[in-house]
């Protein structure tokens, strides 16, 4: 699930919430700011195909599609892609966006997928495993999906954005929950996120059988130079996101 626009206020952890990450109750105003946000269509939408690089008749997983940017990107490359997300809300604009021909499915990430082992060449999880306290249960179910030399390509938040604004700053070296609004259609939304040091992401893959292969600290499309001026300056100077791009072995490479 991409993220929004605007970086949000973060507040303290213990800040009382009714609800949070309700995707549901205002997914048509995150996927209508994010259309031509920076943060998504400048920034995170360009990195995650580029490292995908050359999809042309692979079968490709959107964890956490939202509403289907990157797949609809992702399969105007050649590709064929597969989405799941939590939100039904959001799934629907994602069938809107693909056609009733794209195969969609309801479903949570730290629960077992509907898909047989093997099945996708590459996943791509688009700032979506920055939600999950542990990791683990959701990287092993997206190893099993994946065929043998498959890859995982996932962004998430950069820890200098996670650790770096706040004040007081948090323990780097523990994972922590945090909570902040997005302002979304003049509204806020309450949202929690996980932070995790660096190398606890990596040790995450590891343990879950997946190789590292690049570690990745993009910059925005120059593009959003004109578009959001203000923006721009920020997040081509300060990294936001981090991206990793991460393999099964192949068995003679294990």
């Amino acid at each position: 699930m991409e993220r929004a626009t605007e970086k949000p206020r973060r507040q303290d952890e213990s800040a009382e919430r009714d609800r949070v990450n309700d995707y549901d109750g205002f997914a048509e105003a995150y996927a209508a700011e994010n259309e031509d946000g920076l943060a998504n269509a400048y920034y995170d939408r360009p990195a995650m195909p580029a490292l995908a690089g050359e999809v042309t008749g692979r079968q490709i997983l959107d964890a956490g599609c939202g509403s289907g940017p990157l797949a609809a990107a992702l399969r105007d490359r050649g590709a064929t892609v597969t989405g799941v997300d939590s939100s039904a809300a959001m799934l629907a604009l994602a069938r809107r966006r693909l056609g009733d021909g794209a195969s969609l499915h309801l479903a949570d990430l730290r629960d077992p997928l509907p898909f047989g082992d093997g099945a996708f060449d590459d996943v791509v999880a688009s700032l979506v495993l920055h939600y999950l306290e542990d990791w683990g249960p959701t990287l092993a179910e997206l190893r099993r999906v994946l065929r043998p030399g498959g890859r995982l390509i996932a962004s998430v938040d950069h820890p200098i954005a996670a650790y770096g604004l706040q004040d007081p700053r948090p323990d780097y070296f523990a994972t922590t929950s945090y909570t902040f609004d997005w302002m979304l259609d003049g509204r806020p939304v309450p949202m929690r996120l996980w932070r995790k040091p660096l190398h606890a992401m990596t040790d995450a893959f590891g343990a879950a059988g997946f190789r590292l292969g690049t570690i990745a600290e993009p910059r925005p499309d120059p593009a959003a130079r004109d578009r959001h001026p203000d923006q721009y300056r920020v997040f081509a100077t300060r990294p936001t996101f981090l991206y990793f791009v991460v393999e099964v072995p192949r068995d003679r490479d294990s």
